[in-house]
């Protein structure tokens, strides 16, 4: 059975796609391509995910979708190539090289990248797609697996103008919102302030629940007034009462934060940014990681105010 709730597609022109990367973001969102109506192929390190969501979206939109054993395989005749995979590593392993998707990538073609990396290494595989004839757009996503499973990510694009707008209807499969920010790299950039904003809401939502719950506060009912009026947020609306209740067992996990944070602070290093709430929050996710919660969601923070 498939992971991919039902949703209602905008009809777009079938394209023939590839997907690299099936994690827990990827899975999803290459169901969405393929209950749309186009023809995906996909590639996973693991074999064996691939194999699964073969089998998950066997005959989904009407076609039958195929797996790849390699990048350069998977992105073979594909209109369009999308990725979420982990860090500028796996980025450039899946991109460059004989077995990479840009040596599979026919003149045209179009690669989009979900991963969260470097506003640095979306540069260096934009020069890299150019020099081949390709398109290269990075796109990081937010939402988390959430809004992975329900088709309904805030998409945030750097790149050229035309393979944006080229792309952007095959891509609304999964989105809610894809944004050109600007050229390349811009994406990522746009990634960064988002978990900047993220890092310093969710430290002072834990303060406060912590200081609530010393004081002996109703917590649900305070969070139920407070988040009608200014103190109001996502992360409160859809974290305060699980912090409450010491429950971190959704999407985003601490480790994944860890690896963004130090993406923002590697960029702001360089641009000369300063960003000190973020950097003694990242320091904070250091203590929630030495307690045992990589794989804790981000809104764990308050277990360091309640230990």
């Amino acid at each position: 059975m498939s992971s991919t709730p039902s949703r209602t597609y905008e009809p777009t022109p079938a394209r023939k796609v590839a997907f690299l990367g099936l994690g827990v973001m990827g899975y999803p969102m290459a169901g969405h391509l393929a209950r749309a109506g186009h023809q995906v192929t996909v590639y996973n390190r693991t074999a064996t995910k691939s194999i699964a969501w073969c089998a998950d979206y066997a005959g989904a939109g009407g076609k039958n979708h195929a797996q790849a054993a390699t990048p350069r395989e998977a992105a073979r005749g594909a209109d369009i190539v999308f990725c979420c995979v982990g860090n500028d590593d796996d980025l450039r392993a899946v991109t460059l090289g004989a077995d990479g998707a840009f040596a599979g990538m026919e003149p045209g073609a179009i690669f989009v990248d979900h991963t969260t990396a470097s506003a640095e290494v979306a540069r260096e595989l934009y020069r890299a797609a150019r020099t081949l004839g390709l398109q290269f757009v990075d796109a990081p996503v937010s939402g988390g697996q959430a809004g992975a499973q329900n088709g309904q990510l805030t998409v945030m694009c750097g790149g050229d103008l035309a393979p944006f707008e080229a792309v952007r209807p095959t891509a609304m499969a999964f989105s809610r919102a894809f944004t050109r920010m600007g050229d390349s790299g811009a994406g990522q950039l746009t990634k960064m302030v988002n978990q900047i904003c993220i890092a310093g809401l969710v430290q002072g939502l834990s303060e406060a629940v912590a200081f609530g719950m010393q004081a002996g506060l109703d917590m649900p009912l305070v969070l139920d007034v407070i988040g009608k009026g200014a103190a109001q947020s996502w992360q409160m609306d859809n974290r305060g009462k699980t912090m409450v209740e010491g429950k971190f067992d959704f999407g985003f996990a601490v480790d994944w934060m860890r690896k963004d944070l130090g993406l923002v602070l590697a960029e702001a290093q360089r641009n000369g940014a300063s960003l000190p709430v973020t950097a003694l929050v990242d320091q904070f996710y250091g203590d929630v990681q030495r307690m045992g919660g990589n794989r804790w969601d981000t809104s764990s923070l308050i277990a360091r105010l309640t230990k």
